[in-house]
Protein backbone atom coordinates (compact mmCIF):
# COMPACT_ATOMS: atom_id res chain seq x y z
CA UNK A 1 0.00 0.00 0.00
CA UNK A 2 3.04 2.50 0.87
CA UNK A 3 4.17 1.75 -2.96
CA UNK A 4 0.43 2.59 -4.23
CA UNK A 5 0.64 6.01 -2.17
CA UNK A 6 3.77 7.30 -3.86
CA UNK A 7 2.92 7.06 -7.78
CA UNK A 8 1.19 9.38 -9.10
CA UNK A 9 -2.50 8.02 -10.10
CA UNK A 10 -1.92 8.76 -13.92
CA UNK A 11 0.70 6.29 -14.02
CA UNK A 12 -1.19 3.67 -12.49
CA UNK A 13 -3.14 3.73 -15.91
CA UNK A 14 -0.89 2.07 -18.73
CA UNK A 15 -0.75 3.61 -22.05
CA UNK A 16 -3.06 0.99 -23.82
CA UNK A 17 -5.72 2.16 -21.16
CA UNK A 18 -5.28 5.51 -21.85
CA UNK A 19 -5.68 4.90 -25.71
CA UNK A 20 -8.61 2.56 -24.83
CA UNK A 21 -10.30 5.84 -23.38
CA UNK A 22 -9.80 8.19 -25.58
CA UNK A 23 -11.30 5.82 -28.50
CA UNK A 24 -14.76 5.54 -26.04
CA UNK A 25 -14.23 9.19 -25.56
CA UNK A 26 -14.14 10.68 -29.01
CA UNK A 27 -17.36 8.58 -29.63
CA UNK A 28 -18.82 10.24 -26.40
CA UNK A 29 -17.90 13.62 -27.79
CA UNK A 30 -19.71 12.89 -31.22
CA UNK A 31 -22.35 11.29 -29.35
CA UNK A 32 -22.96 14.55 -27.04
CA UNK A 33 -22.57 16.87 -30.80
CA UNK A 34 -25.21 14.52 -32.54
CA UNK A 35 -27.85 14.33 -29.47
CA UNK A 36 -27.16 18.43 -28.48
CA UNK A 37 -28.07 19.38 -32.22
CA UNK A 38 -31.72 19.43 -31.57
CA UNK A 39 -32.02 21.83 -28.47
CA UNK A 40 -29.88 24.30 -30.48
CA UNK A 41 -32.25 24.39 -33.75
CA UNK A 42 -35.43 23.64 -31.75
CA UNK A 43 -36.97 27.08 -32.78
CA UNK A 44 -35.50 27.15 -36.38
CA UNK A 45 -37.51 23.72 -36.87
CA UNK A 46 -40.68 25.16 -34.84
CA UNK A 47 -40.96 27.99 -37.02
CA UNK A 48 -40.02 25.81 -40.33
CA UNK A 49 -42.80 23.26 -39.49
CA UNK A 50 -44.98 25.16 -37.37
CA UNK A 51 -45.02 24.05 -34.61
CA UNK A 52 -45.73 24.87 -31.09
CA UNK A 53 -43.40 25.07 -28.23
CA UNK A 54 -44.59 21.14 -26.57
CA UNK A 55 -44.86 20.37 -29.85
CA UNK A 56 -40.91 21.18 -30.76
CA UNK A 57 -39.94 19.58 -27.06
CA UNK A 58 -41.06 16.19 -28.07
CA UNK A 59 -38.39 15.94 -30.82
CA UNK A 60 -36.04 16.31 -28.08
CA UNK A 61 -38.35 13.37 -26.30
CA UNK A 62 -38.20 11.14 -29.42
CA UNK A 63 -34.94 10.27 -28.99
CA UNK A 64 -35.41 9.07 -25.64
CA UNK A 65 -38.35 7.04 -26.74
CA UNK A 66 -36.05 3.90 -28.43
CA UNK A 67 -33.44 4.01 -25.54
CA UNK A 68 -34.77 1.49 -23.29
CA UNK A 69 -34.71 -0.81 -26.61
CA UNK A 70 -31.32 -0.15 -28.19
CA UNK A 71 -29.80 -0.23 -24.59
CA UNK A 72 -30.88 -3.70 -24.24
CA UNK A 73 -30.16 -4.87 -27.37
CA UNK A 74 -26.98 -3.78 -27.73
CA UNK A 75 -26.05 -3.98 -24.16
CA UNK A 76 -26.86 -8.04 -24.85
CA UNK A 77 -24.90 -7.63 -27.85
CA UNK A 78 -21.84 -6.53 -25.83
CA UNK A 79 -22.06 -8.92 -23.28
CA UNK A 80 -21.99 -11.78 -26.17
CA UNK A 81 -20.10 -10.28 -28.89
CA UNK A 82 -17.48 -7.98 -26.84
CA UNK A 83 -17.60 -4.53 -25.71
CA UNK A 84 -15.86 -2.74 -29.33
CA UNK A 85 -18.27 -4.64 -31.46
CA UNK A 86 -21.35 -2.99 -29.31
CA UNK A 87 -19.57 0.54 -29.53
CA UNK A 88 -19.08 0.28 -33.44
CA UNK A 89 -22.65 -0.72 -34.20
CA UNK A 90 -23.89 2.38 -31.78
CA UNK A 91 -22.11 4.83 -33.14
CA UNK A 92 -22.57 3.50 -36.65
CA UNK A 93 -26.86 3.88 -35.67
CA UNK A 94 -26.75 7.67 -34.27
CA UNK A 95 -24.72 9.23 -37.08
CA UNK A 96 -27.40 7.57 -39.64
CA UNK A 97 -30.00 9.00 -37.83
CA UNK A 98 -28.32 12.27 -36.93
CA UNK A 99 -27.92 12.63 -41.19
CA UNK A 100 -31.71 11.69 -41.60
CA UNK A 101 -32.27 15.07 -39.47
CA UNK A 102 -31.15 16.61 -42.40
CA UNK A 103 -33.16 15.59 -44.97
CA UNK A 104 -36.71 15.54 -42.81
CA UNK A 105 -39.50 17.42 -44.18
CA UNK A 106 -41.92 17.88 -41.58
CA UNK A 107 -42.36 16.48 -38.03
CA UNK A 108 -43.12 12.65 -38.15
CA UNK A 109 -40.27 12.53 -40.62
CA UNK A 110 -37.95 14.64 -37.89
CA UNK A 111 -39.68 12.55 -35.11
CA UNK A 112 -38.81 8.93 -36.66
CA UNK A 113 -34.96 10.24 -37.11
CA UNK A 114 -34.99 11.05 -33.65
CA UNK A 115 -36.18 7.40 -32.86
CA UNK A 116 -32.95 5.76 -34.43
CA UNK A 117 -30.77 8.39 -32.55
CA UNK A 118 -31.98 7.33 -29.21
CA UNK A 119 -31.12 3.58 -30.30
CA UNK A 120 -27.74 4.27 -31.25
CA UNK A 121 -27.04 6.36 -28.38
CA UNK A 122 -28.21 4.15 -25.86
CA UNK A 123 -25.66 1.44 -27.27
CA UNK A 124 -23.05 3.91 -26.92
CA UNK A 125 -23.35 4.90 -23.52
CA UNK A 126 -23.60 1.24 -22.34
CA UNK A 127 -20.74 0.08 -24.49
CA UNK A 128 -18.43 2.51 -23.71
CA UNK A 129 -19.23 2.78 -20.30
CA UNK A 130 -18.98 -0.47 -19.87
CA UNK A 131 -15.73 -0.79 -21.95
CA UNK A 132 -13.89 1.74 -19.99
CA UNK A 133 -14.56 0.64 -17.07
CA UNK A 134 -13.78 -2.82 -17.10
CA UNK A 135 -10.66 -1.74 -18.67
CA UNK A 136 -9.01 0.48 -16.09
CA UNK A 137 -7.74 -0.20 -12.34
CA UNK A 138 -10.17 -0.93 -10.06
CA UNK A 139 -9.95 2.00 -7.22
CA UNK A 140 -9.67 4.24 -10.38
CA UNK A 141 -13.10 3.19 -11.94
CA UNK A 142 -14.67 6.59 -10.96
CA UNK A 143 -12.29 8.56 -12.38
CA UNK A 144 -13.01 6.47 -15.58
CA UNK A 145 -16.80 6.86 -15.94
CA UNK A 146 -15.84 10.83 -15.17
CA UNK A 147 -13.29 11.13 -17.61
CA UNK A 148 -15.50 9.15 -20.29
CA UNK A 149 -18.95 11.49 -20.03
CA UNK A 150 -17.04 14.65 -20.00
CA UNK A 151 -16.68 13.72 -23.56
CA UNK A 152 -20.98 14.31 -23.62
CA UNK A 153 -19.84 17.97 -22.60
CA UNK A 154 -17.67 18.30 -25.23
CA UNK A 155 -19.79 17.83 -27.93
CA UNK A 156 -21.81 20.07 -26.50
CA UNK A 157 -19.51 22.73 -26.83
CA UNK A 158 -18.50 21.93 -30.34
CA UNK A 159 -21.91 21.98 -31.48
CA UNK A 160 -22.70 25.00 -29.78
CA UNK A 161 -19.32 26.56 -31.75
CA UNK A 162 -20.89 25.22 -34.69
CA UNK A 163 -24.11 26.67 -34.36
CA UNK A 164 -22.84 30.20 -34.08
CA UNK A 165 -21.65 30.21 -38.11
CA UNK A 166 -23.44 27.21 -39.76
CA UNK A 167 -26.91 27.98 -38.96
CA UNK A 168 -26.92 31.63 -39.64
CA UNK A 169 -25.31 31.22 -43.35
CA UNK A 170 -26.73 27.83 -44.60
CA UNK A 171 -29.43 26.99 -42.39
CA UNK A 172 -30.34 24.37 -39.40
CA UNK A 173 -30.25 21.90 -41.84
CA UNK A 174 -26.31 22.02 -42.41
CA UNK A 175 -25.60 21.39 -38.45
CA UNK A 176 -27.30 17.64 -39.32
CA UNK A 177 -25.15 17.01 -42.28
CA UNK A 178 -22.01 18.41 -41.19
CA UNK A 179 -22.89 15.70 -37.59
CA UNK A 180 -22.40 12.76 -39.68
CA UNK A 181 -18.37 13.26 -40.46
CA UNK A 182 -16.23 13.06 -37.75
CA UNK A 183 -17.78 9.63 -37.06
CA UNK A 184 -15.29 7.61 -39.60
CA UNK A 185 -12.31 9.53 -37.22
CA UNK A 186 -13.85 7.65 -34.23
CA UNK A 187 -14.62 4.48 -36.29
CA UNK A 188 -10.96 4.39 -37.46
CA UNK A 189 -9.68 5.30 -33.31
CA UNK A 190 -11.48 2.14 -32.58
CA UNK A 191 -10.68 -0.29 -35.08
CA UNK A 192 -7.90 -1.43 -33.73
CA UNK A 193 -8.82 -1.37 -29.64
CA UNK A 194 -8.27 -4.63 -27.28
CA UNK A 195 -11.10 -5.85 -26.20
CA UNK A 196 -12.30 -4.91 -21.88
CA UNK A 197 -10.18 -6.43 -19.40
CA UNK A 198 -12.75 -7.82 -17.65
CA UNK A 199 -14.99 -9.17 -20.15
CA UNK A 200 -12.12 -10.79 -21.93
CA UNK A 201 -10.81 -12.56 -19.06
CA UNK A 202 -14.34 -13.99 -17.39
CA UNK A 203 -16.66 -14.38 -20.51
CA UNK A 204 -14.23 -14.43 -24.35
CA UNK A 205 -12.54 -17.62 -23.07
CA UNK A 206 -15.55 -19.12 -21.32
CA UNK A 207 -16.94 -21.89 -23.67
CA UNK A 208 -21.24 -20.70 -23.33
CA UNK A 209 -21.50 -17.16 -24.07
CA UNK A 210 -24.18 -15.27 -21.85
CA UNK A 211 -27.44 -14.25 -23.18
CA UNK A 212 -29.07 -11.86 -20.62
CA UNK A 213 -32.17 -12.13 -22.54
CA UNK A 214 -33.22 -15.95 -22.03
CA UNK A 215 -35.66 -15.07 -19.39
CA UNK A 216 -37.65 -13.20 -22.06
CA UNK A 217 -37.44 -16.07 -23.87
CA UNK A 218 -37.67 -19.72 -22.20
CA UNK A 219 -40.33 -21.04 -23.58
CA UNK A 220 -42.70 -20.26 -26.81
CA UNK A 221 -45.55 -18.85 -24.37
CA UNK A 222 -43.47 -16.10 -22.62
CA UNK A 223 -41.44 -15.05 -25.79
CA UNK A 224 -45.13 -14.73 -27.51
CA UNK A 225 -45.86 -12.53 -24.80
CA UNK A 226 -42.70 -10.59 -24.19
CA UNK A 227 -42.61 -9.91 -27.92
CA UNK A 228 -46.29 -8.55 -27.37
CA UNK A 229 -44.94 -6.27 -24.66
CA UNK A 230 -41.75 -4.94 -26.37
CA UNK A 231 -44.66 -3.46 -29.02
CA UNK A 232 -47.05 -2.35 -26.60
CA UNK A 233 -44.65 -0.24 -24.51
CA UNK A 234 -42.55 0.96 -28.58
CA UNK A 235 -46.45 1.83 -29.54
CA UNK A 236 -47.58 3.78 -26.29
CA UNK A 237 -44.17 5.66 -25.97
CA UNK A 238 -44.61 7.10 -29.56
CA UNK A 239 -48.16 7.99 -29.19
CA UNK A 240 -47.68 9.35 -26.00
CA UNK A 241 -44.59 11.73 -27.11
CA UNK A 242 -46.47 12.60 -30.10
CA UNK A 243 -49.66 14.48 -31.17
CA UNK A 244 -51.65 11.23 -32.16
CA UNK A 245 -51.48 10.07 -28.57
CA UNK A 246 -53.78 13.65 -27.33
CA UNK A 247 -56.44 12.42 -24.91
CA UNK A 248 -54.94 9.35 -23.96
CA UNK A 249 -51.33 10.19 -22.32
CA UNK A 250 -52.34 9.01 -18.98
CA UNK A 251 -53.49 5.42 -19.50
CA UNK A 252 -51.13 5.21 -22.61
CA UNK A 253 -48.24 6.03 -20.49
CA UNK A 254 -49.33 4.10 -17.70
CA UNK A 255 -49.13 0.75 -20.02
CA UNK A 256 -45.80 1.90 -21.32
CA UNK A 257 -44.57 1.94 -17.44
CA UNK A 258 -46.20 -1.38 -16.69
CA UNK A 259 -44.36 -3.06 -19.83
CA UNK A 260 -41.40 -2.31 -18.69
CA UNK A 261 -41.64 -2.93 -14.95
CA UNK A 262 -42.20 -6.20 -16.27
CA UNK A 263 -39.28 -6.38 -18.28
CA UNK A 264 -37.27 -5.46 -15.04
CA UNK A 265 -38.99 -7.77 -13.12
CA UNK A 266 -37.81 -10.70 -15.90
CA UNK A 267 -34.19 -9.77 -15.91
CA UNK A 268 -33.31 -9.18 -12.60
CA UNK A 269 -35.24 -12.35 -11.41
CA UNK A 270 -36.60 -13.12 -8.41
CA UNK A 271 -34.25 -12.04 -6.32
CA UNK A 272 -32.96 -9.00 -7.61
CA UNK A 273 -36.04 -7.66 -9.32
CA UNK A 274 -36.50 -4.51 -6.52
CA UNK A 275 -32.92 -3.67 -7.28
CA UNK A 276 -33.59 -2.96 -11.67
CA UNK A 277 -36.88 -1.41 -10.39
CA UNK A 278 -35.27 0.71 -7.90
CA UNK A 279 -32.48 1.59 -9.94
CA UNK A 280 -34.33 2.86 -12.83
CA UNK A 281 -36.54 5.10 -10.88
CA UNK A 282 -32.94 6.48 -9.24
CA UNK A 283 -31.90 7.13 -13.06
CA UNK A 284 -35.46 8.47 -14.09
CA UNK A 285 -35.51 10.97 -11.41
CA UNK A 286 -31.75 12.41 -12.41
CA UNK A 287 -33.25 13.00 -16.23
CA UNK A 288 -36.25 14.50 -14.54
CA UNK A 289 -33.98 17.37 -12.57
CA UNK A 290 -31.34 17.84 -15.28
CA UNK A 291 -33.17 17.84 -18.87
CA UNK A 292 -35.29 20.60 -18.60
CA UNK A 293 -32.30 22.51 -18.88
CA UNK A 294 -29.94 20.50 -21.18
CA UNK A 295 -33.05 20.16 -23.64
CA UNK A 296 -34.96 24.04 -23.19
CA UNK A 297 -31.62 26.24 -22.32
CA UNK A 298 -31.34 27.66 -26.14
CA UNK A 299 -34.94 27.82 -25.95
CA UNK A 300 -35.41 29.94 -22.85
CA UNK A 301 -32.24 31.98 -24.35
CA UNK A 302 -33.52 32.68 -27.42
CA UNK A 303 -37.19 33.12 -26.05
CA UNK A 304 -37.10 34.48 -22.77
CA UNK A 305 -33.85 36.82 -22.96
CA UNK A 306 -33.77 37.70 -26.36
CA UNK A 307 -30.60 36.69 -26.86
CA UNK A 308 -29.01 36.36 -30.52
CA UNK A 309 -27.60 33.40 -31.94
CA UNK A 310 -24.08 34.19 -30.89
CA UNK A 311 -24.96 34.96 -27.64
CA UNK A 312 -26.57 31.92 -27.24
CA UNK A 313 -23.33 30.04 -27.94
CA UNK A 314 -21.40 32.02 -25.84
CA UNK A 315 -23.95 31.19 -23.03
CA UNK A 316 -23.68 27.18 -24.03
CA UNK A 317 -19.90 27.62 -23.80
CA UNK A 318 -20.08 28.27 -20.22
CA UNK A 319 -22.98 25.69 -19.76
CA UNK A 320 -21.05 22.70 -21.35
CA UNK A 321 -17.30 23.78 -20.12
CA UNK A 322 -18.92 23.56 -16.63
CA UNK A 323 -21.07 20.03 -17.06
CA UNK A 324 -17.27 18.58 -18.31
CA UNK A 325 -15.67 20.25 -15.70
CA UNK A 326 -18.05 18.79 -13.09
CA UNK A 327 -17.62 15.55 -14.52
CA UNK A 328 -13.76 15.31 -14.01
CA UNK A 329 -14.55 16.85 -10.48
CA UNK A 330 -16.58 14.06 -10.09
CA UNK A 331 -14.75 11.05 -10.77
CA UNK A 332 -11.74 12.53 -8.26
CA UNK A 333 -14.37 13.50 -5.84
CA UNK A 334 -16.09 9.83 -6.26
CA UNK A 335 -12.89 8.03 -5.90
CA UNK A 336 -12.10 10.16 -2.63
CA UNK A 337 -15.35 10.12 -0.81
CA UNK A 338 -17.16 7.26 -2.31
CA UNK A 339 -19.28 7.06 -5.39
CA UNK A 340 -23.06 7.49 -3.71
CA UNK A 341 -21.69 10.13 -1.20
CA UNK A 342 -19.80 12.38 -3.27
CA UNK A 343 -23.06 12.21 -5.76
CA UNK A 344 -25.27 13.87 -2.49
CA UNK A 345 -22.68 15.70 -1.43
CA UNK A 346 -21.86 17.63 -5.20
CA UNK A 347 -25.73 17.50 -5.57
CA UNK A 348 -27.04 20.07 -2.13
CA UNK A 349 -23.87 21.99 -3.07
CA UNK A 350 -25.59 22.36 -6.90
CA UNK A 351 -29.31 23.94 -5.04
CA UNK A 352 -27.68 27.42 -3.88
CA UNK A 353 -27.21 27.77 -7.94
CA UNK A 354 -30.50 27.20 -9.17
CA UNK A 355 -32.76 29.78 -8.52
CA UNK A 356 -30.05 32.19 -9.30
CA UNK A 357 -29.14 31.39 -12.73
CA UNK A 358 -32.79 32.37 -13.31
CA UNK A 359 -33.12 35.42 -11.86
CA UNK A 360 -30.08 36.75 -13.81
CA UNK A 361 -31.46 38.31 -17.04
CA UNK A 362 -29.30 41.39 -17.94
CA UNK A 363 -25.52 40.28 -18.18
CA UNK A 364 -24.32 37.26 -20.36
CA UNK A 365 -20.88 36.85 -18.38
CA UNK A 366 -23.59 36.66 -14.75
CA UNK A 367 -25.32 34.40 -16.15
CA UNK A 368 -22.85 32.13 -18.08
CA UNK A 369 -20.69 31.85 -14.64
CA UNK A 370 -23.40 30.74 -12.71
CA UNK A 371 -24.20 28.27 -15.47
CA UNK A 372 -21.18 27.19 -15.36
CA UNK A 373 -21.00 26.37 -11.02
CA UNK A 374 -24.37 24.86 -11.52
CA UNK A 375 -24.30 22.22 -14.23
CA UNK A 376 -20.51 21.75 -13.09
CA UNK A 377 -22.05 20.73 -9.93
CA UNK A 378 -26.04 19.16 -10.75
CA UNK A 379 -25.44 17.86 -14.54
CA UNK A 380 -21.56 17.01 -13.95
CA UNK A 381 -21.96 14.48 -11.00
CA UNK A 382 -23.60 12.18 -13.76
CA UNK A 383 -19.74 11.58 -14.77
CA UNK A 384 -20.16 9.06 -12.29
CA UNK A 385 -23.42 7.77 -12.77
CA UNK A 386 -21.84 4.63 -14.89
CA UNK A 387 -19.73 3.48 -11.90
CA UNK A 388 -22.88 4.00 -9.43
CA UNK A 389 -24.99 1.86 -12.07
CA UNK A 390 -22.63 -0.85 -13.22
CA UNK A 391 -20.97 -1.73 -9.55
CA UNK A 392 -24.42 -3.40 -8.95
CA UNK A 393 -23.68 -5.89 -12.02
CA UNK A 394 -21.46 -8.88 -12.62
CA UNK A 395 -19.34 -8.82 -15.76
CA UNK A 396 -21.76 -11.28 -17.78
CA UNK A 397 -24.66 -9.26 -17.83
CA UNK A 398 -23.05 -5.80 -16.87
CA UNK A 399 -23.61 -4.26 -20.46
CA UNK A 400 -27.76 -5.36 -21.27
CA UNK A 401 -28.23 -4.21 -17.32
CA UNK A 402 -26.45 -1.06 -16.94
CA UNK A 403 -28.19 -0.82 -20.79
CA UNK A 404 -31.64 -1.25 -20.02
CA UNK A 405 -31.87 0.45 -16.13
CA UNK A 406 -29.88 3.49 -17.27
CA UNK A 407 -31.77 3.81 -21.32
CA UNK A 408 -35.16 3.13 -19.37
CA UNK A 409 -34.73 5.63 -16.32
CA UNK A 410 -33.43 7.87 -19.60
CA UNK A 411 -37.19 8.56 -20.06
CA UNK A 412 -37.26 10.98 -17.83
CA UNK A 413 -35.29 13.02 -20.22
CA UNK A 414 -38.19 11.83 -22.45
CA UNK A 415 -40.72 13.34 -20.22
CA UNK A 416 -38.55 16.58 -18.67
CA UNK A 417 -38.91 19.25 -21.95
CA UNK A 418 -42.08 18.39 -22.67
CA UNK A 419 -43.21 18.67 -18.79
CA UNK A 420 -40.86 21.89 -18.78
CA UNK A 421 -42.89 23.30 -21.47
CA UNK A 422 -46.29 22.95 -19.88
CA UNK A 423 -45.17 24.34 -16.66
CA UNK A 424 -44.11 27.55 -19.20
CA UNK A 425 -48.05 27.63 -19.94
CA UNK A 426 -49.04 28.91 -17.04
CA UNK A 427 -45.66 30.60 -15.77
CA UNK A 428 -42.48 31.77 -17.39
CA UNK A 429 -40.05 29.28 -19.16
CA UNK A 430 -37.07 30.14 -16.80
CA UNK A 431 -39.22 29.97 -13.14
CA UNK A 432 -40.59 26.45 -14.46
CA UNK A 433 -37.14 25.50 -15.36
CA UNK A 434 -35.99 26.50 -11.38
CA UNK A 435 -39.20 24.79 -10.07
CA UNK A 436 -38.45 21.61 -11.77
CA UNK A 437 -34.75 21.41 -11.40
CA UNK A 438 -34.74 22.55 -7.47
CA UNK A 439 -37.75 19.95 -6.67
CA UNK A 440 -36.65 16.89 -8.66
CA UNK A 441 -32.90 16.81 -7.39
CA UNK A 442 -34.38 17.17 -3.66
CA UNK A 443 -35.43 13.71 -4.71
CA UNK A 444 -32.43 12.09 -6.44
CA UNK A 445 -30.69 13.32 -3.19
CA UNK A 446 -32.53 11.85 -0.78
CA UNK A 447 -32.92 8.07 -3.41
CA UNK A 448 -29.31 8.26 -3.64
CA UNK A 449 -28.27 9.52 -0.43
CA UNK A 450 -30.60 6.98 1.59
CA UNK A 451 -29.00 4.13 -0.49
CA UNK A 452 -32.76 3.19 -1.70
CA UNK A 453 -31.76 0.67 -4.88
CA UNK A 454 -29.19 -1.42 -2.83
CA UNK A 455 -31.57 -1.33 0.66
CA UNK A 456 -34.33 -2.66 -1.74
CA UNK A 457 -32.43 -5.02 -3.63
CA UNK A 458 -31.20 -6.81 -0.19
CA UNK A 459 -34.75 -7.60 0.85
CA UNK A 460 -34.88 -10.42 -1.39
CA UNK A 461 -31.05 -10.77 -2.18
CA UNK A 462 -29.46 -10.76 0.97
CA UNK A 463 -26.13 -11.76 -0.28
CA UNK A 464 -26.01 -8.76 -2.97
CA UNK A 465 -24.16 -6.34 -1.79
CA UNK A 466 -20.80 -6.44 -3.24
CA UNK A 467 -19.45 -3.99 -5.71
CA UNK A 468 -18.91 -6.15 -8.63
CA UNK A 469 -16.24 -3.36 -10.66
CA UNK A 470 -14.37 -3.27 -7.19
CA UNK A 471 -13.99 -6.89 -6.43
CA UNK A 472 -14.61 -7.55 -2.45
CA UNK A 473 -15.84 -4.24 -1.72
CA UNK A 474 -19.36 -3.65 -0.47
CA UNK A 475 -21.50 -0.88 -2.83
CA UNK A 476 -21.92 1.00 0.58
CA UNK A 477 -18.33 1.34 1.21
CA UNK A 478 -17.31 4.77 0.50
CA UNK A 479 -13.71 6.21 -0.47
CA UNK A 480 -11.68 6.44 2.63
CA UNK A 481 -12.76 3.15 4.00
CA UNK A 482 -11.23 1.68 0.52
CA UNK A 483 -8.00 3.66 1.23
CA UNK A 484 -7.99 1.60 4.92
CA UNK A 485 -8.90 -1.95 3.62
Amino acid sequence: MTGATTVPWYREVSRGQWKSMFAAWIGYLLDGFDFVLITLVLTEIADEFDLSTASAASLVSGAFITRWLGGAVLGALGDRYGRKAAMIVSILLYSLGTFACGFAWNYISMFTARLVIGMGMAGEYSASATYVLESWPARLRNRASGFLISGYSGGTILASELYRWVVPHWGWRWMFWIGVLPVLVALWVRRALPEAGDWHEEVATAKARPNPFRPLFAGRSRASVNTALAVAASVALFLVFTPLGAGWRRPLSLLAAGCLVAFAAQLGGRRRWPLYVALTCTVFCAFLYSWPIQALLPTYLKEQLGYTPSEVTDVMFYAGFGTMAGCWLAGFAGDWLGTRRAYVYTLLASLAFVFPVFAVQDTLAGLGVLLFFLLALSQGISGILPKYIAGHFPTRTRAASLGFVYNTGALGGAVAPVLGAHLAEGMSLGRALAVLTFGLTLVVIVLVGCDLPRRLGRLTDPAGDEDHLVPEQPLSMTGPDMEKT
